[in-house]
């Protein structure tokens, strides 16, 4: 717990940024407090990176001051990536003076470079790393100093979901103050009790993390709006979503559940999956893409190295209005995939079949090469001037607005653009193509949190087959009806618990493994579900996608068989249902015991054992339906 009166670390007192004519900050005042944990939200363009480096040291204010407490020890991550020449990861990690003994025999340090994914990187001078890796570095390098304060902008970029829960964990397990820039709305929520938003020069501070800033919004935005222009508000959908979703999103006290539903209640479901579907099937046919019998490799090293296998012997058939989420670890062979299914990697033996009708919409993490003179909207009118999105009809720029570019902003250069904007450009140049399979890869990577939701509003009308590669949870449950991982095992596995049994499987593999390190397992380590799975036998809830569709995955059931799993089924779902309303009730619990500090203790042990049990108990009804199926 804070302490009642925490010390102020950073103090920031009326200051101002601007650059050019454009004012980033405009008298602002704020402070970091003792074992705050801040996430900052904002448009891309909006000062957030600008405040973040004031509150940091590395940028100077036009005007105001900003003081610190005497002693303290700030850390600071930026997009910046500056690394010192010809160093090593292990100059810049733990220090070019440090024994590796000393390091190695701390446990915080190895914890910090496995869970960061650069232990096997120590020995490689960091002027040979990739963009990414250089960010982790310095990342790695702020988590394993005792700062006071660890100031992060995008600290999950280029992490895999694995390694954004980790760094979750990590800085919430911390006893320093946090200030964080983040667009990944699961993890802001995770670390983030305080919430700020930068915008128009201010900064508006919220108590709790994503979920509870956008039940601010949303009020805010009720209070202000007629009932119709209510529903249209996309704050007001997302906090819908977020209220119908997994049970781990809803730990909130229980006034603000019900305040919640009753300000969702007019609020359609985000998409209507079987008209979709069925408008889908008109647009695409019967066949979309059909992997068979499929062989892929990973791209050969830089040194000629051959690439390892991928997946051998692969059947899969995407479906007409199929929303594909693909995970995996950094460097499991995700992007090679997508490549293999948009016709760009040889997968023999074995063949590839396109549908006659398909058209290929593919976002890469490459930025379009454009014409730096060119405006925003002759950019995207260069593609289309006009598509039908759903049931309307948009222009342009109508699109181009709603992928947070301004009317003014739509006359400005290409390349006077920043990362994020760029990104944006791209997304919204491959929507005007009117594609009916869209292969996103890393969407959400440079996007703010209002232009996330804005794309996930159009992807919820939007009438095709879709693959999307991401680390952000939030967006693979909101817009994917089904999850498949890699697991460096020769196969693509499907994952009816979505993130969490992906999670769940990799701690079990990793502690089957005989070595902790990821790019062990990635290079074939047999570990005890692969050697299951390779032996013909098969882990529960998993279905490798190289199986016909037609097979049976267990002998069929008995009738005694089915009644006694049918019994089960019930007797799990009134367990379930108790376990709800009993996790209802702890809610109350705490928000009535919020000044008594030993009851705050064992009713969070007491919610934290319920949320176990009724997880196992969801997890135990999956597995029964499937026998049932």
């Amino acid at each position: 717990m804070s302490p009642a009166n925490p010390t102020a670390l950073i103090n920031a007192d009326r200051i101002s940024k601007s650059y050019g004519i454009k004012p980033l900050l405009d008298e602002v005042s704020l402070g970091v407090h003792e074992g705050q944990r801040i996430g900052v939200v904002g448009l891309n363009g909006g000062g957030k990176t600008t405040l973040l480096e004031i509150l940091g040291g590395v940028t100077e204010p036009d005007a105001g001051r900003i003081s610190q407490t005497g002693g303290i020890h700030v850390a600071v991550v930026t997009q910046r990536g500056e690394l010192p020449a010809g160093a090593t990861v292990s100059d810049v990690v733990v220090g070019d003076d440090v024994e590796v003994h000393e390091w190695a025999g701390d446990a915080r340090v190895r914890g910090v470079l496995a869970g960061i994914g650069i232990d096997g990187l120590l020995d490689r001078r960091v002027d040979e790393l990739s963009g990414g890796q250089r960010r982790r570095v310095a990342l790695a390098a702020a988590l394993v100093t005792d700062s006071d304060v660890l100031i992060l902008d995008e600290p999950t970029n280029h992490l895999d979901v694995e390694g954004v829960q980790w760094l979750a964990e990590h800085l919430v397990s911390r006893r320093g103050a946090l200030v964080v820039v983040t667009h990944d709305r699961w993890f802001l929520d995770t670390v983030a009790t305080r919430t700020w938003e930068v915008h128009d020069g201010q900064v508006d501070e919220y108590e709790g993390g994503y979920n509870d800033w956008i039940f601010a919004r949303a009020e805010r935005a009720r209070q202000a709006d007629v009932a119709e222009e209510r529903r249209q508000n996309l704050a007001r959908k997302e906090l819908a979503w977020l209220r119908r979703g997994p049970q781990a999103r809803t730990s909130k006290p229980r006034y603000r559940v019900e305040a919640a539903e009753k300000l969702i209640a007019d609020v359609p479901p985000p998409r209507d999956s079987v008209a979709l579907s069925a408008f889908a099937r008109r647009r695409l046919g019967r066949v979309v893409i059909e992997l068979e019998d499929a062989h892929i490799n990973t791209p050969p090293s830089d040194d000629g190295t051959p690439g390892r296998v991928l997946l051998d012997d692969l059947t899969w058939r995407l479906a007409p209005g199929e929303r594909v989420g693909l995970v995996g670890v950094n460097g499991s062979g995700k992007t090679t995939l997508l490549r293999a299914l948009a016709g760009e990697v040889d997968v023999e033996p074995g063949r590839r079949v396109e549908g006659l009708t398909v058209s290929i919409g593919w976002l890469k993490q490459e930025l379009d090469d454009l014409d730096p003179d060119q405006r925003v909207l002759d950019a995207v009118e260069s593609v289309a001037t006009r598509i039908t999105l759903g049931d309307k009809e948009i222009s342009a720029s109508q699109l181009a607005e709603r992928l947070g570019f301004s009317p003014a902003r739509q006359r400005t250069p290409v390349g006077d653009l920043s990362g994020g904007e760029r990104r944006r450009l791209q997304l919204t140049r491959i929507l005007m193509g009117e594609p009916n399979v869209l292969l996103l890869d890393e969407p959400t990577n440079d996007l703010d949190i209002d232009t996330l939701q804005q794309l996930e509003d159009l992807l919820d009308n939007w009438a095709g087959t879709m693959v999307v590669i991401s680390h952000d949870r939030y967006l693979i449950e909101r817009i994917a009806d089904t999850t498949w991982a890699l697991f460096g095992d020769g196969k693509l596995t499907n994952l009816p618990g979505g993130i969490e049994q992906y999670l769940q499987r990799r701690k079990e593999i990793a502690a089957s493994s005989t070595g902790d390190n990821r790019s062990a397992v990635l290079s074939g380590v047999a570990d005890k579900t692969t050697g299951d799975k390779s032996a013909g036998g098969k882990s529960e809830g998993e279905t490798p996608a190289g199986e016909k569709s037609s097979a049976p995955v267990a002998p069929a059931l008995s009738a005694s068989q089915h009644r006694e799993a049918r019994k089960a089924m019930n007797r799990l779902e009134r367990r379930i249902a108790q376990l709800d309303e009993r996790e209802s009730k702890l809610h109350v619990e705490l928000a009535d015991a919020a000044s008594d500090p030993e009851r705050l203790v064992t009713l969070g042990a007491e919610l934290r054992g319920v949320v176990d049990e009724k997880e196992t108990a969801e997890m135990e009804w999956l597995e029964v339906a499937e026998q049932l199926e």
